[in-house]
């Protein structure tokens, strides 16, 4: 797929690009099953289309995390390290003094 197609596609609406994702699935499916009866005359299709579910399947992945973006979390409480040289602690009980 050239540079420009790439583009053009990334820049559809989320519905278009899973009408695109269905087709594109639909079309390595056919394609695979092919190959396993025969071998296909080109088997860099195969790649090239399930680089290109990758992609698709990405770029809608963008485009629902960007239409429900939240607002930033306020940061956790952070627990204050007894050890500041980071030990573990050796589970060991001190003896008690009397």
């Amino acid at each position: 797929m050239k540079s420009k197609d790439r583009e053009n596609l990334r820049n559809h609406s989320a519905a278009e690009l899973r009408a695109e994702l269905s087709q594109t699935r639909e079309q390595l499916f056919r394609l695979k099953f092919k190959h396993k009866v025969a071998p296909a005359k080109n088997p860099l299709a195969l790649r090239n289309l399930s680089r290109q579910v990758a992609r698709l399947e990405t770029w809608i992945r963008e485009k629902e995390i960007s239409a429900t973006a939240a607002p930033q979390a306020a940061p956790q409480n952070r627990r204050v390290n007894a050890n500041p040289k980071g030990a573990q602690h050796s589970g060991a009980v001190a003896p008690l003094k009397s």
